[in-house]
C-alpha cells in the first residue's frame, strides 16, 4: 500500500512550526470572522460526491470521498450548511464516484427525494445517485439547533471514507434571530460559537477502498482522530489554509472572560469520543436539536452542567461555556507596581464591567513563589507571566505561540488514545481553548 508524505506539510514542520502557528494565531485573532463558523448558507445547496486527499497531522496524505460544494473538490468533512428555521431546503447531489451514493439528514422529517438526472436506483433508506446521477432532497427544518447530513448508502463505508457534515439551523423567532441564540429562548444566548464535529480514521480502510479492494468493516481500527476534519497541531492553524485545500475547517477557539460559548459538538462514525475542556464545566442545554426542556417554554431549565461531552455517534449537543476566573484566589490581572488596575462593578454583578474581572479577588497576589529560570522549561504557550494580558521576559528562543499573552487550556478526547496520530502524541482530537485579555479582539 502507498503511503505518501506531503512536502509542504514536511517543509511547514522541518522549518517553521512555531513561527507559522504564531503567524496563524495572529491571523485568526484579526480575521473578521473570527468568532464564526466557517461553511456555506441554504437553503439550496448543489454538491457533488467524489475522491480526494486530506493531509493528516503527521504529514501522511489518505483519500477520502466528500462532499464537494458544487463541482470544486471534496471536502472533509462536506461543508458546513446553514439555513433558517422554516426554510425548505433543498440539497441536489450528483455523483461522480463508482458506486452508488445517497445523502440522509437525521432530526428532519418528511425528506423527499426526486430524480434529476439519472441513472438513479431505490435505496434502502433513500433514492440514491448511481454514478453520473443526481438526486434533490427537499425537506422544511421545523426546529432550529445543530444536526448533521451523511450518505445513506453503505453507511459502514462511505461515512468512514468522509461522506459526512454538519447542517445548523438558525432559530427564525424574533427577537432570538439575531445570530447570537442557538433555540427559541434566551437560555440559549452566546456570544461566540464554535463547532466541534468529532470522527476517526483507519487508514487501511482508507488505502483498500481506494485500490479497489474488499473491505470487512468490522475490522475497522481507527489510529487517526478529528475535529472539524483535521488532526492536531493542524486543528489549531486557521480556516482556509492553502496547505490544507480539502480540510478547510479548523478549530480553536477563543473567548475573553465573561463571554458565553456555544459548543456545537457533533459525533459521527463509529466510535464514542469523550470530549473534555479544561478551564470550567459546560452547561449542556440541548441534545439532538431540541433544548432540555421539561415543558415547551421553558427554556433549558433540565440543563446540567459537565466537564466532558460523551459524543456518541449521530448525537449532536448545544452547551455553553464561560470563562471568568471566579474563584481562583488571585487576581488575574496582577498585582503589585506595574499592574496597578480597579474593578469597578456599576451594575452589581461581581465583575469588572470592562474586564470582567471576579473583584472579590482584585488584588489577590498570585499564591506561590514562580521558579527562576534556570530551574523551568519552557511551553510554546508559556507568555513568561502567569498574568492575563501580560508577557514576561524569556530565554531567546522560548515561547512566542501567545502573542496577547492569553490563559491557554487543552481540549481533546478523553480517551487517552486519541491524542495521537497513529500512535505519535500530541496529535488526533486535541486543540487549545484561549481566554484572550479584554480588548485584544473585536467583538462581531
Amino acid at each position: 500500500m502507498r503511503r505518501r508524505k506531503s512536502m509542504n506539510t514536511v517543509c511547514i514542520r522541518r522549518y517553521g512550526p512555531a513561527l507559522l502557528f504564531g503567524v496563524a494565531l495572529l491571523l485568526s485573532i484579526v480575521s473578521p470572522g473570527w468568532a464564526e463558523i466557517p461553511g456555506v448558507n441554504g437553503p439550496i445547496l448543489n454538491c457533488t460526491a467524489k475522491a480526494d486527499y486530506i493531509t493528516l497531522g503527521d504529514g501522511l496524505t489518505l483519500q477520502i470521498w466528500g462532499f464537494a460544494p458544487g463541482n470544486g473538490r471534496a471536502q472533509y468533512p462536506g461543508p458546513t450548511v446553514f439555513v433558517n428555521q422554516g426554510e425548505t431546503v433543498i440539497v441536489n447531489l450528483t455523483n461522480d464516484l463508482a458506486e452508488p451514493v445517497s445523502m440522509i439528514f437525521p432530526g428532519q422529517a418528511n425528506v423527499v427525494a426526486t430524480e434529476v438526472t439519472p441513472p438513479t436506483a431505490a435505496g434502502l433508506v433513500t433514492l440514491e445517485a448511481l454514478p453520473g446521477g443526481t438526486v434533490s432532497y427537499t425537506f422544511e427544518v421545523t426546529e432550529p439547533g445543530t444536526y448533521c447530513y451523511q450518505s445513506g448508502t453503505n453507511m459502514d463505508k462511505q461515512i468512514p471514507m468522509g461522506l459526512f457534515g454538519a447542517l445548523i439551523v438558525r432559530p427564525s423567532v424574533a427577537p432570538f434571530n439575531d445570530g447570537k441564540h442557538a433555540y427559541n429562548h434566551e437560555d440559549s444566548a452566546f456570544d461566540r460559537e464554535f463547532l466541534f464535529l468529532l470522527s476517526e480514521m483507519d487508514i487501511v480502510h482508507q488505502e483498500m477502498v481506494e485500490f479497489g479492494e474488499p473491505i470487512d468493516t468490522t475490522t475497522f481500527f481507527p489510529v487517526y482522530w478529528f475535529i472539524n476534519g483535521r488532526n492536531a497541531p493542524d486543528t489549531m492553524y486557521p480556516a482556509g489554509v492553502p496547505w490544507l485545500p480539502t480540510q478547510p475547517y479548523n478549530c480553536m477557539p477563543m473567548i475573553m472572560p465573561g463571554e458565553k460559548m456555544l459548543m456545537r459538538v457533533i459525533g459521527i462514525g463509529r466510535d464514542l469520543h469523550p470530549f473534555h475542556y479544561h478551564g470550567n464545566h459546560a452547561r449542556i442545554i440541548a441534545k439532538d436539536g431540541r433544548l432540555l426542556s421539561s415543558v415547551p417554554g421553558a427554556g433549558a431549565d433540565l440543563s446540567h452542567d459537565l466537564f466532558t461531552i460523551q459524543s456518541t455517534p449521530g448525537n449532536t449537543f448545544d452547551a455553553i461555556f464561560q470563562w471568568t476566573g471566579r474563584g481562583l484566589g488571585w487576581d488575574i490581572y496582577g498585582t503589585g507596581p506595574g499592574y496597578e488596575h480597579d474593578c469597578m462593578d456599576m451594575d452589581g454583578d461581581g465583575y469588572d464591567d470592562m474586564t470582567y474581572e471576579y473583584c472579590a479577588d482584585h488584588g489577590k497576589s498570585f499564591p506561590v513563589i514562580l521558579p527562576a529560570q534556570l530551574e523551568l522549561t519552557f511551553g510554546g504557550m508559556w507568555s513568561g507571566s502567569p498574568f492575563l494580558g501580560d508577557s514576561g521576559s524569556l530565554p531567546p528562543g522560548q515561547g512566542g505561540l501567545n502573542p496577547m499573552a492569553a490563559f491557554t487550556f487543552m481540549w481533546h478526547s478523553h480517551t487517552e488514545k486519541e491524542m495521537v496520530n497513529n500512535d505519535i502524541f500530541p496529535g488526533g482530537m486535541m486543540t487549545m481553548m484561549m481566554v484572550m485579555p479584554h480588548g485584544s479582539m473585536a467583538m462581531e
